[in-house]
């Protein structure tokens, strides 16, 4: 009987549903990942044997089985063709529920329970008489014949079956493929919590019954080879909860059938150089799908990424070799860990790449092409975008307390990350985690501007769609709020949600305010009415948060061209993310 992997001398790996006929056994004699193979060999053995039958035994495997027969019949058929060397010494018997659909022979329908024999009257049983003791299961092998299947395991087999045993609870010791006194007694205990005789040696039946129990929880998942001839990548997927979606160059896609609505397959495949392998490890970790916690590890000639948050864990490999760079992304629901972990194994495990096979980079539908997309995939949104300034050479910079309130993680101008130092009336001052020099650093007017004078705005109206601050120009309305409040100005200009944060300018590039976000009291106010926190506030604030800044008083003017580059110099994108 052919072993591989966690089969460790088995013919049963992943049970996968179970037949009709609930009260008949099968002799299972041989198991095969392909299923050709399966029905070349089943159909030799019906040449020469009676009740020759070919199941899916899950996993992609395909087992050979004779029946059905009633237990007892089965037990004494796998004695007899065994002393007569028609079946292999490690063939066993196998309740007709642990199999699937039947592939031989050809056509077959259900399988049919054998008729059982009528029960002997004994009288009834005592009122009130204790429950006999479950019977121990009867060993299949002698100790002798379990000692000698057991020789011809691979190392991998034994630490297979080690893996198996520490999944099960029995052992805790190191996976080194050793039989010693640890593994025995693990072994024994397994063997009396599943009621067999604990002798310490596993019966080939016995690892079967073991290694169904590990792999039970990948039943439905459908693991099974799949080449892929578009990206060039051979490995082992989880068919049952994933399926070929489409190729958006460099990842052919798989995405959920609805089981595991979370579950996605990338195989990643492009021609490229190193250079190319560094560049696709830094757009990896703009999408969605690579949430931000987690570790990366980059070197030389590969990379990996993983990424998790409440909803998903992500797992990403990719090497580079003979000028193409191909590896995967398993993306699988946070809390599933026993699941992900095994699938994850087995893609790792079985994970190959065809030679000269390589996904054509122009493979890019409509579809895929967004400026908020790679390759049809989300790249990672800010929860809110907004504007600030720098406040003095240092690179601190000044925005709006709303827009930042409530944020995982803050970054400025997309790529430094950003903590808050100090926040007051509706100010926050924000310290860059890594070196930020601004191009210019701002003056204070601390003197009031004239009524009616003009103004601009800068921000970032669209987010960092335009890669640039947007400067609005407008005038001063009146140097009070609404209802005569000190400390606010109030504006006749056309700004954005997005431009919140940013400073005002006076027509000679001073700064006169910060421009405060639309109130969310549900006034509805006129289109051009904005309103902005008074300069005098903003050195005030700076003042008591210990930072020291640039004052002046007003009465210059320039050209609006040059005021635009002033401002540009100044004003900073603020992005908030969960």
């Amino acid at each position: 009987m052919k072993k591989t992997g966690l089969m460790a001398g088995c013919a049963l790996w992943v049970i996968a549903g179970a037949a009709n006929a609930q009260d008949a056994y099968f002799v299972q004699i041989e198991a095969h990942p392909a299923l050709t193979v399966a029905e070349d060999r089943a159909r030799t053995f019906a040449a020469g044997l009676p009740d020759v039958n070919g199941f899916s035994i899950g996993g992609g495997w395909y087992g050979i089985a004779l029946g059905p027969y009633t237990e007892e019949e089965a037990n004494q058929r796998r004695l007899e063709l065994r002393r007569q060397g028609q079946i292999p010494s490690d063939s066993f018997v196998e309740e007709a529920d642990q199999y699937a659909q039947r592939f031989w022979p050809i056509g077959a329908g259900a399988i049919q329970s054998p008729e059982p024999q009528e029960p002997q009257d004994n009288g009834a049983q005592a009122q009130n008489e204790p429950d006999p003791e479950p019977e121990l299961r009867q060993a299949e092998e002698t100790p002798a014949e379990a000692r000698r299947a057991e020789q011809l395991l691979t190392r991998g087999e034994r630490e297979d079956l080690q893996v198996a045993l520490q999944w099960a609870g029995f052992y805790n010791g190191r996976i080194d493929a050793a039989f010693g006194r640890g593994t025995r007694g693990a072994m024994a205990g397994w063997q009396e919590a599943n009621n067999y005789e604990a002798t310490g040696v596993l019966t080939t039946a016995q690892r079967a019954e073991l290694f169904r129990q590990y792999n039970a929880v990948l039943d439905g998942m459908g693991l099974r080879r799949v080449t892929d001839r578009r990206a060039g990548i051979e490995m082992e997927l989880p068919t049952g909860v994933v399926a070929f979606d489409r190729a958006e160059s460099p990842f052919v896609r798989y995405e959920p059938t609805g089981e595991v609505p979370e579950a996605r397959v990338l195989l990643i495949s492009e021609p490229g150089d190193r250079r190319t392998l560094y560049g696709l490890y830094e757009i990896m970790q703009t999408l969605e799908i690579v949430p931000t916690d987690g570790p990366r590890e980059r070197q030389g000639d590969s990379f990996r990424l993983v990424g998790e948050n409440s909803r998903i864990v992500s797992h990403t490999e990719a090497f580079l070799s003979d000028g193409a760079i191909k590896g995967f992304t398993l993306i699988w629901p946070a809390g599933d860990e026993e699941r992900r972990t095994r699938i994850l194994a087995r893609m790792q495990e079985t994970f190959s790449r065809l030679d000269g096979v390589v996904l054509d980079p122009a493979t890019l539908s409509d579809e895929g092409q967004a400026i908020d997309l790679v390759a049809g995939l989300q790249v990672r949104q800010p929860k809110v975008t907004a504007s600030g300034f720098f406040a003095d050479s240092s690179g601190r910079v000044l925005t709006s307390d709303a827009s930042v309130a409530e944020c995982g993680r803050i970054t400025l101008d997309e790529l430094t990350e950003a903590e808050i130092v100090a926040r007051a009336g509706g100010l926050a001052l924000l310290e860059p985690q890594s070196p930020l020099a601004p191009r210019n650093v701002p003056v204070f007017r601390t003197d009031a501007p004239r009524l009616q004078s003009e103004i601009a705005v800068a921000g970032f109206s669209y987010g960092g769609i335009l890669g640039a601050p947007t400067v609005t120009f407008g005038t001063l309305a009146d140097v009070r709020g609404l209802n005569g409040e000190e400390g606010v100005k109030r504006l006749s200009v056309s700004a954005r949600p997005g431009d919140a944060g940013g400073p005002v300018f006076d027509g000679g590039g001073a700064v006169v305010g910060m421009l405060t976000p639309v109130s969310s009291t549900g006034q509805q106010l006129p289109e051009n009415v904005s309103f902005a926190t008074a300069s005098e506030r903003l050195v005030d604030f700076f003042r008591e948060a210990g930072v020291s800044v640039e004052t002046g008083r007003g009465e210059m003017s320039m050209a609006p061209e040059d005021l635009t580059q002033v401002a540009r110099g100044i004003t900073v994108l603020v992005e908030c993310w969960e």
